[in-house]
């Protein structure tokens, strides 16, 4: 996970979730960086990092197409942490997205309005 204290997003640009995720936190008036995993890439430290933090089940989007479209023997291989890792870094498209590091160290998955102001919300009284 990043040591900086700014919002990184990683997904792809395309995505309609990101899309809304990424203007709600310019709505916010959030400052965040985004990195496009499909350009950019994603290290296996961070994939690993990811997986520690939310689970890699949770990470692994088997509701999508780039799932579907997988050898039903790829989709069968991710069992566990490791094998799933090796699909995950060879199609990321298979990680569910937006993956988001705030800048108190959590790791979020998916976008949920109501879940992110209730996260900074949180947040923000503890600090």
């Amino acid at each position: 996970m990043s040591t900086n204290k700014i919002i990184r997003v990683y997904s792809i640009p395309n995505c309609d979730t990101v899309k809304k995720a990424r203007a709600w936190l310019t709505e916010q008036g959030l400052v965040y960086e985004f990195h496009d995993f499909k350009k950019q890439g994603v290290s296996a430290g961070q994939l690993n990092a990811w997986m520690q933090a939310v689970d890699w089940e949770k990470l692994t989007n088997r509701q999508g197409t780039t799932w579907r479209k997988l050898d039903p023997a790829v989709q069968a291989s991710a069992t566990d942490a490791t094998s799933a890792a090796r699909v995950l870094q060879a199609h990321v498209s298979v990680i569910k997205r937006p993956v988001v590091e705030w800048t108190d160290g959590r790791v979020t998955i998916g976008f949920k309005a109501q879940d992110w102001e209730a996260a900074l919300t949180n947040a923000a009284s503890q600090a």
